[in-house]
């Protein structure tokens, strides 16, 4: 059986929900390098590569480049993909938390989540939303409205939706296995 919802609208947090101060601060360090130097630097735009590597500390790099739509290499990781994978794995994270003391047997979960960003008249841009598509499988005799209702959950407790100023929505499918 599967059970498809639309949960949430992916908007930054009412006033006064979830409260910053007297809360623990976590800090986040990671190096980016940019390895595209060809030999002239940057004296051309078509001149230098996108390429860079993101680092943080005991961990493996990740090989990194703009969007091939602005010249990056199609086999590295972007910006805007990491950015859309972050709230991706966020959400999941924290449904697999809330499953889990809820009773809530979760066999698989996988996303296909896509992002849509705009262009701006000056250059820029910004996304238009994501849209998490949490594919879950759940045991037999698990309640599927529960598992249904813990997406939204999930998705008001995520560190990355809560920080970003564009519409976060999910669209999650739950199966019992």
């Amino acid at each position: 059986m599967i059970l498809g919802a639309w949960v949430g609208e992916g908007q930054r947090p009412a006033e006064g929900g979830g409260a910053v101060s007297g809360g623990r601060e976590h800090a986040y360090a990671v190096r980016v390098e940019w390895t595209g130097d060809l030999g002239r630097g940057t004296a051309g735009y078509r001149g230098y590569s996108r390429d860079h590597e993101i680092r943080a500390e005991g961990k493996p790099a990740l090989a990194g480049s703009a969007d091939p739509a602005f010249r990056g290499d199609p086999v590295r990781y972007n910006p805007e993909e990491l950015l859309v994978a972050s709230l991706s794995a966020c959400h999941m994270l924290w449904y697999l938390h809330l499953a889990a003391e809820a009773g809530v047997v979760v066999t698989s979960y996988v996303d296909r989540a896509s992002g849509a960003m705009m262009e701006t008249e000056d250059g820029g841009g910004r996304f238009r939303e994501v849209v998490l598509a949490p594919e879950v499988a759940i045991t037999a005799g698990g309640d599927l409205e529960l598992a249904r209702v813990l997406h939204a959950r999930a998705h008001g407790l995520c560190f990355i939706a809560r920080s970003v100023s564009f519409p976060v929505r999910c669209e999650p499918a739950i199966r019992v296995a």
